[in-house]
């Protein structure tokens, strides 16, 4: 478990599918001793802003949201804000279009220099500036991905997140439409994605989030229309992922429908989560630290509807999930010994909460 400095508070920050003229984007107030989430600001204004990205080196926050073309139509766009560390009020800094399609994801390089937008209506990612006042510049670099795999879903790119490595040289976008993991290397100095390479996971699998293991050895994708997770191990220098292992995100018994969405290793490197919506429940799994393989611990159920997005607390204490149709987010208290989870009865209502980003005040 990590130790946080004594005096500080968490801030934790919800994107939400919302229309323009409802709050979309929120400020939380973050309690350590049962998980529990207080709104302390919240901004109007924003098409969908679901996915964040924080910056918490200057204190920015980056949200997506959507925009209107030159021809016409709705196309991607981000939002810049400051971020008052005191009250957790957001002051907006620009707009700015990212993509001729809309995004689902969004994600800041580790050095805030640029920010990186997935579509998946558009089969692309995206890269834009971030300028020394925090605004966004205009879009630098469009990548568009070619190609189909097995399923009707699955009859065009559909590029649906954007991460990073821990030397900010490689980046990785997961096409669930191409079943592959298309890989880049990020050129901050031309403002540029060099395609790289990429790794398939099996045909029908639809890949979705990527997480790496804290020591960078392994990484992790959920695959959303497969219900499965593919361990990977991470050739750091080569920037290479190579296949270990693909186990179910259900229990043999469940039959019903199924779609995974998020995922997340706990901060001690112990734990891998991921968040199943249909069965409604996040699959806990146990990480071989010698092999990188899993073995499932238990299937807890969220007690809400869509698990979209979740997230574990900067310490490890605790996991907060998004249940997006069900419009609340309910939180976990996070066993550091066997990786299981327990409800503490905090559930914060709001409106089909899909993100949650923490950001620590020292």
């Amino acid at each position: 478990m990590i130790i946080l400095p004594k005096h500080h508070k968490t801030l934790a920050f919800i994107g939400s599918y919302a229309d323009s003229g409802n709050p979309g984007v929120y400020t939380c107030q973050y309690g350590e001793s049962n998980g529990s989430l207080e709104v302390i600001h919240e901004i109007s204004g924003l098409q969908n802003p679901t996915f964040l990205s924080v910056d918490q080196e200057n204190w920015r926050l980056f949200a997506l949201s959507e925009g209107i073309g030159a021809d016409g139509q709705r196309c991607g766009a981000a939002v810049s804000y400051d971020i008052d560390k005191t009250s957790g009020k957001l002051a907006l800094l620009n707009s700015e279009i990212t993509l001729p399609m809309t995004t689902c994801h969004i994600q800041l390089d580790h050095t805030n220099q640029v920010i990186m937008v997935s579509s998946y209506h558009g089969g692309m990612v995206g890269l834009s500036p971030v300028l020394a006042d925090g605004r966004i510049g205009q879009s630098a670099d469009i990548q568009q991905h070619q190609g189909a795999s097995v399923l009707e879903v699955q009859d065009r790119p559909r590029a649906h997140s954007v991460f990073l490595d821990r030397t900010n040289t490689y980046v990785g976008v997961c096409d669930l439409g191409l079943d592959k993991i298309k890989l880049y290397k990020l050129d901050l100095a031309a403002q540029k994605l060099h395609p790289h390479g990429e790794v398939s996971v099996a045909p029908g699998s639809g890949p979705r989030h990527f997480a790496f293991h804290p020591t960078y050895k392994y990484g992790y994708v959920i695959n959303e229309l497969g219900s499965t997770v593919t361990a990977f191990s991470y050739d750091e220098e080569q920037g290479s992922l190579a296949e270990i292992q693909t186990v179910s995100t259900l229990p043999d018994a469940y039959e019903g429908e199924n779609a995974c969405a998020d995922i997340h290793v706990s901060p001690d490197g112990k734990y891998l989560y991921g968040s199943n919506r249909g069965h409604d429940s996040i699959v806990v799994y146990a990480i071989d630290a010698g092999t990188g393989k899993l073995a499932p611990v238990e299937y807890a159920p969220t007690l809400g509807k869509h698990p979209r997005n979740f997230a574990i607390s900067p310490d490890g204490s605790h996991l907060l999930v998004a249940n997006k149709d069900s419009d609340n987010i309910v939180s976990f208290a996070r066993n550091a010994e066997t990786g299981k989870l327990v409800p503490t009865g905090s559930v914060l209502t709001l409106s089909k909460p899909v993100c949650i980003k923490f950001a620590v005040v020292e």
